[in-house]
C-alpha cells in the first residue's frame, strides 16, 4: 500500500455539515479542522474584508464560551489553536491530546450555532479596530506593504471576486455594523457550508456519537448561488504603475493570469517559478544577486485560488541599478526557458525539494487534517495526497515550455515602487 494513501470515512449529518473521519493512533493526539466555503471572494465591493474580519470575531466568545475562554481552554489543554483566511475559504483549527476531542467540538459547535447570541457592538469595535491596526502594520505603514492590493486591483477588473485583498479597505472595516456581521455570518456560517475533519487518535464510533450530539442540533441553510460567477481574468494589454512609498530601494514587480489551482498547468508554474527563484543556485537568483550584483533579491510565485491563478515575480533592486534593466533581464530568461526549456538537474532538484516539503509537511496530524480538507474543498476527494504529489513528478521540461508560451506571452501587469523622495 502507499504510504500517502490514507483511509478516510466521510458522510454527512442531516442538517448538510460534511465531516471526514482519518483515524492514525501513532501519537495520542487529535486534531479539528472546519473550512467554511466564506473567503473574500465571497464578499461585495463596498462590504471588503468581513470574511477576514470574522476570523478574529470567531474567537470572542459565543453563547456558551465566554471571551477569551476558546484560547484558554485549548492552552490549558495543552493544545494549539488558530484561525485562517483567503480568497475562497475560512479555516479555523485545533490540535490538543486526544483526551480532549471533545473540548474542541463543543468549542467548535459552540460558535457555530449559538455565536450570534454573544455579539455585542462592544466586540464587533474592539475587533475592527485590531484589524484596521493590522491593515496599517502589514499594508500601509509596511514598505512595499500595498504592492499585492495593487497587483491585485490592477489584474483583475472591480468586478471579479479576487480583485481586493482578503483584509479588505480601512473604509470598508470602518463601516462594518452589526447588521453586516449577522447577516455574514447567517448566509456562510451554516453546517451546510463548512466541512469538519477529525484526524489523529479518537475512537470511531464515541467520535460520530459527538459529532452528532454538539453538531447535529444547529440549523443547516441552502444557500443559493454560492458558486461565483465571475467575468473572465485577462488583461487586453500591458499596464505599468508607478507607486511612491516609504522605501529605500526601488522594487519591481511583474504578473501574469495564469492557471487555477489543480489546473493542468498549476504546478508546471510552480516548478518553473521554483527553478527561477527558489534557491540561491537558481537562475534569477544566481545571475541577479550574485553573478551581476544588480537585485538585493528576487522572488517568483504561483498563486493558484479556485476560480483562477496568476504569476508574480519581484526583485529588489540595488542602488543605481534601473527596473527596466531588471525587467529585461527577466523577461529575457523566461524567454530562454520558452524556446529551451529547462534542464534535467533543474528539474529533479525542484521536485525533490517540493517532495521532501510535502513528506515533511505529513509529520503533523494539524497539517494533514488540513490538507485533507483542502482536496475535498479543491477536488473532492480527501485522499488525494498521491495523485497531488505525482502532479509534480509528472512535470516534464515540455510542460514547462507548454505553461511559459499559454501564460507568460501574454499581456501582464507592471508595478514599480519607488522611494516617495
Amino acid at each position: 500500500m502507499n504510504i500517502l494513501d490514507i483511509n478516510y470515512e466521510k458522510y454527512f449529518l442531516a442538517n448538510g455539515l460534511e465531516v471526514i473521519l482519518y483515524k492514525d493512533t501513532s501519537l495520542p493526539l487529535v486534531a479539528a479542522n472546519i473550512w467554511y466555503k466564506a473567503g473574500s471572494a465571497n464578499e461585495q465591493k463596498g462590504k471588503t474584508g468581513i470574511a477576514h474580519l470574522f476570523e478574529h470575531m470567531m474567537f470572542q466568545g459565543s453563547k456558551n464560551v465566554p471571551k477569551e475562554m476558546h484560547f484558554k481552554y485549548i492552552q490549558e489543554a495543552g493544545g494549539s489553536l488558530n484561525g485562517s483566511t483567503s480568497f475562497d475559504r475560512t479555516n479555523y483549527y485545533e490540535k490538543v491530546p486526544s483526551n480532549f476531542l471533545e473540548l474542541i467540538l463543543w468549542l467548535e459547535s459552540d460558535r457555530m450555532g449559538f455565536w450570534l447570541p454573544a455579539l455585542t457592538q462592544e466586540k464587533l469595535d474592539n475587533q475592527k479596530d485590531v484589524v484596521k491596526n493590522e491593515r496599517l502594520e502589514r499594508y500601509d505603514n509596511q514598505p512595499y506593504g500595498l504592492a499585492w492590493e495593487i497587483l491585485l486591483k490592477n489584474l483583475f477588473a472591480d468586478s471579479h471576486p479576487y480583485s481586493w485583498p482578503t483584509i479588505g479597505s480601512l473604509e470598508d472595516i470602518t463601516g462594518f455594523t452589526i447588521e453586516d456581521v449577522t447577516g455574514f455570518f447567517n448566509k456562510f456560517y451554516s453546517p451546510s457550508n463548512a466541512c469538519l475533519v477529525i484526524a489523529g487518535d479518537f475512537d470511531n464510533g464515541e467520535t460520530k456519537a459527538l459529532v452528532e450530539k454538539y453538531f447535529g442540533s444547529i440549523p443547516g441553510n441552502k444557500l443559493e448561488n454560492n458558486i461565483l460567477q465571475t467575468n473572465d481574468a485577462s488583461l487586453n494589454e500591458n499596464k505599468l504603475i508607478v507607486h511612491k512609498d516609504n522605501v529605500q530601494l526601488e522594487r519591481l514587480y511583474l504578473a501574469w493570469h495564469s492557471d487555477k489551482a489543480y489546473g493542468e498547468y498549476d504546478t508546471d508554474l510552480d516548478i518553473f517559478s521554483d527553478i527561477l527563484s527558489g534557491s540561491k543556485n537558481s537562475r534569477l537568483y544566481k545571475s541577479l544577486v550574485f553573478e551581476k550584483e544588480v537585485a538585493q533579491d528576487v522572488m517568483a510565485y504561483q498563486f493558484s485560488g479556485k476560480l483562477t491563478g496568476f504569476f508574480m515575480l519581484a526583485a529588489t533592486a540595488k542602488p543605481g541599478v534601473e527596473l527596466k534593466y531588471l525587467k529585461n533581464e527577466i523577461l529575457n530568461e523566461i524567454e530562454k526557458v520558452r524556446k529551451e526549456g529547462v534542464s534535467g538537474e533543474e528539474l529533479t532538484k525542484s521536485k525533490n525539494g517540493v517532495k521532501s516539503s510535502f513528506i515533511y509537511s505529513l509529520q503533523n496530524i494539524d497539517s494533514i487534517a488540513d490538507q485533507i480538507n483542502s482536496y475535498n474543498f479543491y477536488l473532492g476527494e480527501p485522499n488525494s495526497f498521491s495523485t497531488d504529489l505525482k502532479r509534480y513528478e509528472d512535470v516534464s521540461n515540455e510542460g514547462i515550455i507548454k505553461s511559459t508560451n499559454t501564460y507568460l506571452t501574454k499581456p501582464f501587469v507592471e508595478l514599480h515602487i519607488i522611494p516617495n523622495n
